[in-house]
């Protein structure tokens, strides 16, 4: 048999062999379960009245079409979205490097040549051989290292995880974003309520400064009630360029959430008109599927689990197997004829013997570095609970809270009308006028303040919930989610949540 066919059938044979032992091959190092997590059975100040609304686009239930343009157009135009994306991408792209060593490397190689060797070499140039002599070379090469212990495997593993992570910090990205642009919003609203308030407010004390200052000049009452009234007029004149500077800084904030160069936002509806959406319902497990913070720290614990195995296979020795085919010629004519053909095939392999604590110290490494995850993973799901326990208590407090400033706006204004009954009866002084308007005015900036609030404690609170219009935001983006294929790991984690869970990762 030709020396060639006899090379490239033993080189099948070989790499049949190879991928039977890949096959029967096992990966080393710890397969990924997800850890038992203490998960309570409801939350502490659950409303009984919630709803299952979380999967739906929670900012529409406010009834504002300026909101809906205001997430629709972050979304689309943000910039910590598109490096979201961007980090995607990169992730994509070492997934796809880390994992290229599992299939064989091919290259090709070529060269072109004209050389001299001396006349006075101790081994002269045979007769018949030109002097000088060309040289071409043209081959291709193949080089595949085995994967018989599974590192490259498991690196892969640890990529994908990586790149999963990604994905799942974008969706995080995406859901503060969102929970900021109407909370954001609602506060904007509360601020020009309260800006109203005081304008409205500054005009009716003008006027009483007028009246008193007509009064006093005819000497029907003295300089300290015109004093009095200047005194209310100036407090409220003061507060008027605070919240115009706070509403400022709240439409720049708002402007770079929407991609934009600082500026004016559009408005809506007043903060009177907006309505509450449904609280949503859920429970602590559902979390686990909800939450885009939670995912990205599993991801990252299945990442640091698969860096074991990787390191341990250091311990292991390295096969690759070679080979090259070509030609080569001294005349380029000749270069593709039968004798100017060559060829080789090999194996070499590569083992540690003393490292000097090298590859334990690795290992060390890896499995302190998973540790760390792990601690990192339960403490984001005790961070979940505690946002949404904080989130449900917040709304229902403030809830209240209104309730008992609305009664105490509608005392101190009935408060207002009486004491000036009784100034303008000649019955009461001013200074009781003064007083009743120096106890509504803050009431009502404070009644404002709080229902803002309440808006965006709902806010925070579908944000804290997670769910599934994350997924219809993310539509709204134009970007695409990154799919990968399972890894081994992460079927066995998925067949162990579904044991444990009603609805399995």
């Amino acid at each position: 048999m030709d020396p060639f066919r006899k090379g490239v059938t033993d080189m099948r044979r070989l790499i049949v062999l190879t991928f039977a032992g890949m096959l029967a091959g096992c990966m080393v190092g710890p397969d990924y379960r997800r850890p038992t997590v203490d998960t309570p059975q409801s939350f502490q100040y659950e409303e009984k009245e919630a709803r299952d609304t979380v999967n739906t686009e929670w900012w529409r239930q406010f009834q504002d079409p300026v909101l809906d343009g205001l997430v629709a157009e972050a979304l689309a135009n943000n910039k910590n979205v598109k490096i979201a994306a961007a980090n995607i991408e990169q992730a994509v792209g070492v997934l796809t490097q880390t994992r290229a060593p599992l299939f064989p490397q091919v290259s090709y190689a070529g060269s072109a040549s004209r050389q001299r060797i001396s006349d006075n070499n101790a081994i002269p140039v045979a007769s018949g051989v030109a002097n000088p002599f060309n040289s071409w070379q043209l081959f291709g090469g193949v080089m595949w290292e085995l994967d018989l212990w599974g590192r490259v495997r498991r690196l892969s593993e640890s990529a994908r995880a990586s790149m999963l992570a990604s994905v799942e910090a974008r969706r995080g990205v995406i859901l503060s974003l969102v929970a900021s642009v109407a909370g954001d919003y609602l506060q904007l609203r509360g601020l020009d309520e309260q800006l109203a308030i005081s304008k409205r407010n500054l005009a009716a004390y003008a006027e009483s400064v007028k009246l008193f200052e007509l009064q006093f000049q005819y000497g029907q009452i003295p300089q300290l009630n015109v004093e009095q009234a200047r005194t209310q007029y100036e407090t409220a004149a003061a507060t008027i360029p605070q919240i115009e500077s706070q509403i400022v800084q709240l439409e720049n904030a708002l402007s770079i959430l929407l991609g934009r160069n600082p500026g004016p936002i559009a408005r809506g509806k007043t903060i009177y008109e907006l309505v509450f959406p449904a609280v949503p319902a859920g429970l602590p497990s559902q979390l686990l599927e909800r939450r885009p913070d939670i995912a990205q720290a599993e991801q990252n614990l299945v990442a640091a689990n698969a860096q074991i195995g990787a390191a341990k296979s250091l311990y292991f020795p390295t096969i690759s197997l070679t080979g090259a085919f070509g030609y080569e010629s001294a005349n380029l004519s000749d270069l593709f004829r039968g004798p100017s053909r060559i060829w080789s095939y090999g194996g070499s392999f590569t083992g540690p013997i003393f490292t000097a604590g090298a590859i334990s110290g690795q290992v060390h490494q890896s499995e302190a570095a998973q540790d760390a995850a792990l601690i990192g993973y339960e403490a984001t799901i005790q961070s979940a609970f505690a946002d949404v326990e904080n989130a449900l208590v917040i709304r229902q407090k403030l809830a209240g809270q209104i309730e008992a400033q609305e009664r105490l706006v509608k005392a101190s204004r009935e408060y207002e009308r009486l004491a000036k009954l009784q100034y303008d009866g000649g019955y009461a002084p001013y200074l009781t006028v003064l007083s009743a308007q120096q106890q509504l005015f803050p009431a009502e900036l404070t009644l404002a303040s709080l229902r803002a609030s309440l808006f965006t404690s709902y806010a925070n609170l579908y944000k804290a919930m997670g769910g599934g219009w994350v997924t219809e935001a993310d539509k709204m983006t134009g970007g695409q989610t990154t799919q990968a294929a399972p890894s081994d790991g992460e079927k066995g984690a998925k067949a162990e949540c579904e044991a444990e869970c009603p609805k399995g990762k």
